[in-house]
């Protein structure tokens, strides 16, 4: 009883994560027979993981693109094609945010890179300032569930499932997240008649001359990985490269001198991901040496009756985790606990997957700690509290999105063919 206690101190003094896990697996491993070798075992072992080669390529690659004009440009041809629509400002939004959450993997990122450009683009369409904050905010945690996903790429790893079932699983429920998402923005402003430019086939051409090396790299990465020709670790090279050659060599947004800036704020990101997972996979040996998967079968049994009952508390304990804690703390610290509970209830690994990513995603949004709350605090310089009214109808109806994610097995398994 005293070792989580201390470990609970540790967290509220702000104690490193990968310092609290790894003292709770030194605490286990002292009262049992497991030596404690296995924590640098486990912290150098991944490093023999092929597919976490992935991480560090994306993440960089994610990095270099916020860092160029990649999203201006990504803008301005959204805008180019749709932004004569009306309405259809909010749509360039949700897919701008959605395509670079994908690449960059943090919505904090979209937020900070692509902010800056959409919010005075939506109150220029005539939409409430509020309503944008609220859009860009929403917006900046879809793109989880599309390849090249570090979450989804990091659950496959934890649980050795598929990614690239993974990957082809996210695809139907991140679409319906931007169709709920869009669905609503549309009716809310429906009235808002005033589209953000005229259709012009000189700005089309012009935006697409501009951005005609960025058009290809998502069609490229995505099609490769949803067609089968490319690894994920060979994706994830030719992310890198081509990210850097066009927006270094060929753009010039980015000094050749500034690379070794990008990559050592890139590799903070990946190391601190690498870091705790090593200790956590430490820290599960002492929770199987102590049976404590076991034991958590039987409590959930002895209260839940069925796979239904078992999702509902699935649902409400994911959408809590996640407005307090980071999703890839999430992933490396509750999914090893997950997986033989929800193999009781029989729920399929790859649908576990997106339903827990999904909700995780409602986290970034959640009062009081969502990520993304804070982040757009701080980059469009409002009150926190205005951040939370703007962004409660977006969470909303996402919740609905996510509840049809989390009960309807079929949406995630029917590209794969599964069993649902």
């Amino acid at each position: 009883m005293i070792v989580p206690l201390v470990l609970l101190v540790l967290i509220l003094l702000g104690t490193p994560l990968f310092a609290v896990i790894s003292a709770g697996a030194i605490a286990g491993f002292l009262q049992s027979d497991i030596p404690l070798t296995v924590i640098p075992i486990e912290i150098y072992g991944i490093a023999e993981t092929p597919i976490l080669l992935a991480i560090p390529l994306f993440t960089f690659a994610g990095y270099v693109m916020a860092e160029s004009r990649a999203p201006l440009r990504l803008v301005r041809l959204t805008t180019a094609l749709v932004g004569w629509v009306p309405g259809g400002v909010a749509i360039v939004s949700i897919a701008a945010c959605a395509i670079f959450t994908a690449f960059t993997g943090g919505s904090g990122v979209t937020i900070i890179a692509l902010g800056a450009a959409l919010l005075p683009a939506l109150t220029k369409a005539g939409y409430d300032e509020r309503f944008s904050l609220g859009l860009i905010t929403s917006a900046g945690c879809l793109g989880l569930l599309f390849a090249p996903s570090l979450p989804l790429i990091l659950f496959g790893v934890i649980t050795e499932t598929s990614i690239d079932d993974m990957f082809v699983a996210g695809l139907l429920p991140g679409l319906l997240m931007m169709a709920g998402l869009g669905t609503y923005c549309l009716w809310v402003n429906r009235h808002v008649r005033v589209p953000l430019s005229e259709f012009s086939w000189g700005e089309v051409r012009a935006a697409v001359r501009e951005s005609w090396l960025d058009i290809p790299l998502p069609l490229v990465v995505l099609g490769g990985i949803y067609g089968g020709f490319f690894a994920v670790s060979e994706a994830a090279a030719v992310t890198a490269v081509y990210a850097v050659i066009t927006e270094v060599f060929v753009h010039r947004d980015i000094a050749l001198s500034q690379l070794p800036q990008i990559m050592r704020r890139s590799m903070v990101l990946v190391g601190a991901i690498l870091l705790i997972l090593g200790v956590s996979l430490a820290s599960t040996n002492v929770l199987i040496d102590a049976q404590v998967p076991q034991k958590l079968v039987g409590v959930v049994t002895d209260w839940v009756g069925g796979p239904i009952s078992f999702l509902v508390l699935l649902f409400v304990f994911l959408l809590a985790l996640g407005a307090v804690l980071d999703i890839f703390s999430a992933l490396v610290l509750v999914v090893p606990l997950m997986i033989p509970v929800a193999e009781q209830y029989q729920v399929n690994p790859v649908h576990l997957g997106i339903l827990f990513v999904a909700n995780m995603e409602l986290g970034y949004l959640a009062p009081p700690m969502g990520r993304n709350l804070v982040v757009a605090s701080y980059r469009f310089d409002r009150p926190i509290l205005e951040i939370y009214r703007a962004t409660l109808p977006f969470l909303l109806v996402l919740l609905v999105t996510v509840l049809v994610v989390t009960f309807w097995p079929g949406l995630s398994l029917w590209l794969l063919g599964a069993d649902q």
